[in-house]
């Protein structure tokens, strides 16, 4: 191995420890408890009290409901985001309407828009048709992103008019070009689509502090808020809750990256 390799070798090492070890300190902090968080030098290892911090999770929260509500909306909001930008995008990238240039470039031009100066208006707008407290105050606003018809859309070029063509040809109507020639095409795109929409609903926090009026539809970064809120100073439970919301997160992960992989390895063998 050359000196350019060892180099090369020993900074990505590097830059996985750094990347683990925040993952693996609240591993650590979940098994042990608060005072050891404080110790000097810190503690390290696995201890033996997470069965403990996770009984007082569960005394102290309703855990399992706030991640009913989470995994709901955000499966529902993946599903959502997957068919309306994966259609619009395909749209956009093979079919020539009037005013279809005129409608990407405006719609390209929303994503300089902060979201933060969103925020007014689609409360209004929620509170005026009644949603407000609902699953679909957070779950209609973001059934299509400007992003991900974008995304979509850049992908879709590369799909030869020539099979598209020979599909019509063989009678396929153009919602069946999409369902049956596009998708699995895009499956990629879809999987990494799939990975930040899911991400960003889960993770997502000041939308469901303003629209969630009810605990009982709260949402698990609500929830865990209540928690750090009520006992500041047992941060070895606070610890235990986060390692609780972050476990779902983590497998959703691992599972659409694998067909994310799976898909690129499949287009790179064809190609």
């Amino acid at each position: 191995m050359t000196a350019k390799k060892i180099f090369v070798h020993t900074f990505l090492l590097i830059g996985v420890i750094f990347s683990i070890f925040p993952f693996y300190w609240l591993v650590v902090m979940s098994t042990n408890e608060t005072s050891a968080i404080f110790s000097f030098p810190p503690k390290l290892v696995f201890g033996d009290y997470f069965l403990t911090n996770y009984q007082h999770v569960m005394d102290n929260i309703n855990f399992y409901r706030a991640l009913f509500n989470t995994l709901f909306i955000a499966v529902v909001s993946c599903v959502l985001q997957l068919f309306f930008n994966s259609l619009t995008g395909f749209t956009f990238s093979k079919f020539k309407f009037p005013g279809s240039k005129v409608l990407f470039y405006l719609m390209m031009a929303t994503m300089m828009i902060p979201a933060q100066m969103l925020l007014v208006p689609q409360f209004i707008i929620i509170k005026e048709i009644g949603w407000l407290g609902s699953y679909k105050a957070l779950i209609v606003p973001g059934i299509a992103s400007a992003f991900g018809i974008f995304w979509i859309r850049q992908y879709a070029l590369a799909i030869h008019d020539d099979l598209l063509e020979a599909a019509r040809i063989d009678g396929c109507t153009k919602f069946g070009l999409y369902w049956r020639i596009a998708l699995p095409i895009l499956r990629p795109a879809l999987a990494f689509l799939a990975i930040t929409t899911f991400m960003g609903v889960w993770e997502d926090y000041l939308w469901p502090l303003i629209v969630l009026t009810d605990t009982s539809k709260f949402t698990l970064t609500l929830t865990l808020q209540q928690l750090k809120s009520v006992h500041t100073g047992d941060y070895s439970m606070v610890m235990t809750g986060t390692l609780l919301a972050t476990v779902p997160l983590i497998a959703f992960f691992l599972i659409v990256s694998r067909q994310f992989i799976a898909g690129i390895m499949e287009g790179a063998v064809k190609s």
